[in-house]
Parts: C-alpha cells; sequence; structure tokens
C-alpha cells in the first residue's frame, strides 16, 4: 500500500483504531479457524497487522509470528505484544518460498490498487509452505473509492476474488460474509475467505 492519504489515517489514527478493535469484531471466529488450522508452533504471517491485535493472539497460542505494517506508529502498538517480530513492511516485502504455514491479510489488502492485487497474491501464494492456509477478508463491492475519513479502498465481488484465488493456485475452502460498523462509523459488506494452496 502506498497511498499516502490513507497511510496517514491510519498513523493519526493507532490509538482509535486499537481501541477500536481491541475486542474483537464479527470475523473474531475466522481468527479461531485460522489458528487451528496451522500446525503447532507453526510460522504466520499477519500481513497489514494495524496494532497487532491478531498477531497477539496467534502468539499466545504458540505460533511463531511475523507482523508486517507500512504505519510506524501501527508496528510500535503491534511490537508490544509479546511474541510478536512486528516491521515497517509493506505487500511488496513477501518475499521468498515456503515460508509461512499461514498468512493472514484481513482488510489490509483492500487498500493495494486493484493492478497490483495479481503480484501480491502471487507472492502470497509462494510463501505459503504446501497446504498452508490463507486467510483474506475484504469489503465488497465494485469500484475503488475514498471512505469519509479518506482512506481508499478497492472493493470485490465474491466471484471476482474467488477467480484471483483461483489464479494462483489457493482453493477456496470456507467463506462468510457479513455486515460491519468499520473506524469511519460506516457500515459496510464484507466477506473472508479461507484459502488453501
Amino acid at each position: 500500500m502506498s497511498d499516502a492519504e490513507t497511510l496517514k489515517v491510519y498513523a493519526e489514527r493507532a490509538q482509535d483504531y486499537a481501541r477500536r478493535f481491541s475486542g474483537g469484531s464479527a470475523q473474531t471466529p475466522h481468527l479461531s479457524a485460522f489458528i487451528e488450522a496451522l500446525p503447532e508452533g507453526g510460522h504466520a504471517l499477519d500481513l497489514g497487522c494495524g496494532p497487532g491485535n491478531s498477531a497477539a493472539q496467534m502468539a499466545a497460542v504458540g505460533l511463531q509470528v511475523t507482523a508486517f505494517d507500512p504505519v510506524p506508529e501501527m508496528v510500535a502498538l503491534a511490537s508490544a505484544h509479546s511474541g510478536v517480530d512486528a516491521r515497517v513492511a509493506g505487500f511488496d516485502d513477501v518475499t521468498g518460498t515456503d515460508l509461512y504455514d499461514g498468512i493472514w491479510a484481513n482488510f489490509s489488502l483492500l487498500h493495494a490498487p486493484r493492478g497490483d492485487m495479481p503480484r501480491h497474491l502471487t507472492a502470497i501464494a509462494e510463501a505459503l509452505r504446501p497446504s498452508g492456509r490463507f486467510h483474506i477478508g475484504m469489503k465488497t463491492g465494485t469500484g475503488e473509492k475514498r471512505d469519509p475519513i479518506g482512506r481508499l479502498y478497492t472493493y470485490y465481488t465474491d466471484a471476482e476474488l474467488t477467480g484471483l484465488l483461483a489464479d494462483v493456485g489457493l482453493t477456496v475452502t470456507d467463506r462468510t460474509t457479513g455486515r460491519e460498523k468499520g473506524l469511519d462509523g460506516v457500515e459496510a459488506d464484507w466477506i473472508c475467505l479461507a484459502a488453501h494452496g
């Protein structure tokens, strides 16, 4: 993610974001399922970790956790959690092969430009170990637009997102849809997909 305005919003609202989502959300069952799917002591990447709430839960059950976020203020919060190796890094910093048992991208890739998504998903698929689990949460819809607080979003339909995952060799094994209020205070439709190589 390189949109300056989006990064600025997250930098300025890091503490608000951490408080808003500290108690979990409608997607919390997905994190439990993600953790259960990984081998004991496995290596997970939290891609776009924000304040590190999900990464902290992964670390608490004994997973080796690497967490990437492009916003230094978010990385500082994530680093405060025991067992979380948080780094200032973005989607383009996912490199290498067979590194992770699971990659958790919960409402982070929705800030990537549409033209970059195939490249990011290719890198994610390569970084996953055989039979590794990928979780992606996105807001559903079409097109791109800024929300009321200035963040740039790219929206996808279920079919579009499923097709992009299939293109990189990832098969969707579970999907959930819902609606929830975000940091901007607006109700939005979302989808969470679990996929395997």
